[in-house]
């Protein structure tokens, strides 16, 4: 199984991870379901960017985005080259390494 590896967020994952997922999981399913409280306000259907990651390591074993997703990354706090959604990331057999940025743009998060 692929190995995710979450750098330190001060909120979500202050030591930071490293988690196990199978192949053919997002990143945001195998973050939640690991107990790392991930955003994702549209419960991931690609409709915002609250789960905006950027992938440190491994970005070309996810396999390519989407038109949909391009359009909504482009409304995303902190973009780089290597950002995407997590909830579009889709684990191969390979490892990967995130960082999950600072701020979102979501204006009513929950348990705040």
């Amino acid at each position: 199984m692929p190995v995710i590896k979450i750098l330190p967020h001060v909120e979500l994952c202050p030591h930071g991870d490293e988690i196990e997922a199978p192949a053919g999981t997002s990143i945001c399913e195998a973050l939640v379901e690991n107990g790392i409280a991930l955003e994702h306000a549209c419960e991931m259907s690609c409709a915002c960017t609250t789960c905006h990651v950027v992938v440190k390591q491994g970005f070309d074993s996810l396999g390519e985005t989407d038109e949909i997703e391009d359009d909504m990354l482009d409304k995303a706090w902190g973009l780089t080259p290597t950002s995407r959604l997590a909830c579009q990331a889709i684990l191969s057999d390979d490892d990967v390494v995130i960082e999950i940025p600072r701020y979102t743009i979501n204006h009513a998060r929950e348990r705040h």
